[in-house]
């Protein structure tokens, strides 16, 4: 894919995020006015958290496809500590490098 011409790739683009646009509104059709039952809005509450913290997951433990312990682990506990003692976001992601760049440093 990375061998493509730039206008291939472009087209690409387009068609996924036409797809995704067609995907939501599908959705809105389907259930129209409808209501979804509780238990589904409470797990649709909870999907972009899971996400968030997937990803967080994947780029701290691995490269590629290895699974890697490195100085970003570090830095994750520390956000962690710092998250759950409800410190502001900006004092979790200076706590959280700093944290990266002191073990990196040592």
């Amino acid at each position: 894919m990375i061998n493509q011409e730039p206008a291939h790739l472009w087209l690409m683009i387009i068609a996924l995020a036409v797809t995704a646009y067609l995907f939501k509104v599908f959705g809105l059709i389907v259930l129209g006015s409808r209501q979804l039952p509780k238990v589904f809005d409470r797990c649709l509450g909870l999907i972009p958290a899971a996400l968030l913290a997937a990803l967080v997951a994947k780029d701290t433990f691995s490269i590629g496809q290895s699974l890697v312990i490195d100085a970003r682990v570090a830095g994750f506990a520390v956000a962690v500590i710092a998250a759950w003692r409800r410190a502001p976001l900006i004092v979790v992601v200076v706590l959280a490098a700093g944290a990266t760049a002191l073990v990196r440093a040592i």
